[in-house]
């Protein structure tokens, strides 16, 4: 029987309750502090000035990256950050826009209608953020990004894959790290709301491999002045390899299988015409689900030609906006060689820290609050809306690729 979150979390707080627990993190603590071991400076690859820009406006990238001491593992950062991190507040409302195909996409705006910075809201600057694999507006990492925007005076809006933002289907289609049609659809109907709003893509895991592609795709017409991938799968064999790992099939695998066939459960009526429901229910790997599910829908003839056709680490030279990425090098979803060098591009600077984990890169004693992830993305949001024609000449960009 699958692991429930609940389980994982009396699992959790038994073990920081027991009594060897106070020495163990005392002994981490120290051993982490005093050694340096782990207190190590990312790894920033970048032209020459990309990299001054981002020095001068994002110090963070800079800074020595000090893992929680009690959670030096990728894998414990990763299951730790879903349970421990604080949810801020965010006062959402919800748009539900159609697809040329009959379906329907659910958006969540936090409008920041407060903000002293913009307080005309047709310029108002934009984030448009992307969960990951079966994540949600109310994800915590979601909820941190939107924190660090809204402080600076920026508005958010958070764009839910199909069928994952409280929204049934419509059609028998969900999502695909291939396709970036949706996404297109939801840019586009952004910039048609806001024409004079300076618009940036924020893409966390498998929201990551979207921006990139959908950049890739687009290119001097992405209509974004700049993307954001947090935590990407680089190249979807690569992490299938790793994720399917015994260790990592059971922590992380077959829950996410659990929940995207969830999902399939839920709308059984609708993708009972397109697909065998009760088999892809059976699966019990993401890879499985995709090839009974995913390739299936999107019209692939195997799994590994939509994996082919998902990769972003290939369509990372075809970009043409500013791009910050960043990954962790024990990534159990993103392993260090499936990260690509990001030598000759003038535009993507890569940040690899040595630890983080998955989505987690938690810091400090009680990392309950912001993350080294949200303090950088925070500092980077700011720089790019903030000046952007420095942006363009750092990153040798014409006027009109970022416009």
């Amino acid at each position: 029987m699958l692991l429930a979150h609940l389980d994982l979390w009396d699992i959790l707080v038994e073990w920081v309750s027991g009594p060897g627990t106070v020495l163990l993190i005392t002994f981490s603590a120290a051993l982490c502090y005093v050694s340096g071991r782990k207190v190590q400076k990312p790894d920033l690859v970048c032209s020459d000035g990309y990299r001054s820009f981002l020095l001068k406006h994002c110090p963070v990238v800079a800074e020595r990256y000090v893992p929680t001491p009690w959670c030096w593992g990728a894998r414990l950062q990763t299951l730790v950050h879903t349970f421990i991190k604080s949810s801020p507040s965010v006062n959402y409302r919800n748009e539900l826009i159609r697809t040329a195909d009959g379906g329907q996409i659910s958006l969540h705006w936090a409008d920041n209608e407060a903000s002293a910075a913009y307080p005309e809201s047709s310029t108002r600057p934009t984030v448009l953020i992307l969960p990951g694999l079966t994540g949600n507006y109310e994800q915590p990492y979601v909820l941190h990004v939107i924190s660090q925007a809204t402080r600076r005076g920026y508005r958010c809006v958070v764009f839910n894959n199909r069928g994952y933002g409280g929204e049934e289907l419509l059609t028998p289609v969900t999502f695909c790290a291939a396709s970036t049609t949706d996404l297109e659809r939801v840019v586009q109907h952004v910039k048609d709301l806001l024409p004079d709003a300076p618009l940036l893509g924020l893409g966390v895991s498998l929201g990551g491999m979207l921006v990139i592609n959908y950049l890739a795709r687009k290119g001097s017409k992405s209509k974004m002045v700049a993307g954001i991938a947090l935590s990407t799968c680089w190249n979807t064999m690569k992490s299938t390899i790793s994720m399917e790992q015994p260790i990592n099939w059971l922590l992380f695998n077959r829950y996410l299988t659990s929940c995207l066939c969830d999902t399939i459960r839920r709308n059984r009526k609708i993708l009972k015409k397109v697909v065998d429901v009760d088999y892809v229910l059976k699966a019990r790997a993401i890879s499985e689900f995709d090839e009974r599910f995913t390739s299936v829908v999107h019209g692939y003839k195997s799994l590994l030609d939509y994996y082919h056709d998902a990769n972003p680490d290939v369509r990372l030279p075809m970009t043409t906006v500013p791009i910050l990425c960043l990954n962790a090098a024990d990534d159990p979803f993103a392993p260090k060689h499936s990260i690509p060098q990001a030598q000759g591009l003038p535009n993507v600077a890569m940040l690899v820290t040595a630890h983080g984990g998955h989505v987690a890169f938690l810091e400090g004693l009680f990392p309950r609050g912001e993350a080294y992830s949200d303090r950088l993305f925070g500092q980077f949001i700011q720089a790019v809306f903030e000046h952007p024609e420095e942006l363009k000449r750092a990153c040798s960009l014409k006027e009109e690729l970022a416009d």
